[in-house]
């Protein structure tokens, strides 16, 4: 790999990362794609993915943490589960023919992209929680489909949080991004079977790390509805390429 490729994804994974700081998400279905087009295989490149967005997601929940806003009973609650479901996620990853990871991995990013336009005008809205058994459920299943595909599937686990959890919203963005992190491990011990672009593991922590920082310091300063209506039309893009890419081989 190229020290010019390299650099094409730090700066993105930099870029990435301030937007999603600013909009209080990762982003790494949006980094996804790129990092799949240097990659030497969907499941290193998902590998590498899942790795820098547990990064991106650490510098964000330190600034959580210093500001009260994780429930440590929620997170010791789903941090286990969710390590187990990272780590099945990446093994089954590296056992998946490419082109139905590639196909699996644009169902999620698409979903993304409607699931973001969704929360643009529709606030989630609290409910009693659902429970010890509901929230291991959730945090299995979502890091299962995360450490598959490379993501930490920020955006499906937070809602649920607030839905069927109980949980504040702010309370849930902060425990929402500490579980991440721990997707993010268990994704990619899975991912080490099968392998790992660890070039671009570390071009991507480099750009993704300082550009979390700067969007959470940035967070409120830019119209974040214009924002997330550029991120969900650019993941369904993206999703739309990858899945073109899978049928066509």
């Amino acid at each position: 790999m190229s020290p010019l490729e390299l650099a094409s994804v730090a700066v993105w994974s930099f870029a990435v990362a301030v937007a999603g700081g600013v909009a209080g998400l990762v982003l790494g279905n949006l980094r996804l794609p790129v990092v799949l087009q240097f990659s030497s295989s969907a499941s290193a490149g998902a590998g590498a993915n899942v790795a820098v967005s547990a990064a991106s997601a650490l510098t964000a929940t330190i600034a959580h943490w210093r500001g009260g806003r994780i429930d440590r009973r929620l997170f010791w609650l789903m941090a286990p589960p969710s390590l187990l479901g990272g780590l099945v996620g990446g093994l089954a990853s590296g056992l998946m023919p490419q082109r139905l990871l590639l196909g699996t991995i644009a169902l999620v990013v698409l979903y993304g992209a409607f699931e973001i336009r969704r929360r643009i005008d529709v606030a989630p809205r609290a409910t009693a929680g659902g429970g010890t058994a509901v929230a291991i459920a959730i945090a299995f299943a979502v890091g299962v489909l995360g450490g598959l595909v490379g993501l930490i599937l920020g955006t499906l686990r937070l809602p649920a949080m607030v839905r069927w959890l109980g949980s504040s919203p702010k309370a849930a963005v902060g425990t929402n991004a500490a579980t991440g992190v721990v997707i993010g491990v268990g994704g990619l011990i899975g991912h080490l079977a099968g392998g790992v672009d660890w070039g671009l593991l570390g071009a991507g922590c480099a750009g993704a790390v300082p550009g979390a920082w700067l969007g959470a310091r940035l967070t409120g300063r830019l119209d974040n509805r214009a924002l997330l209506r550029a991120v969900s039309a650019i993941l369904a893009v993206a999703g739309l390429s990858l899945g073109i890419e899978a049928l066509l081989g």
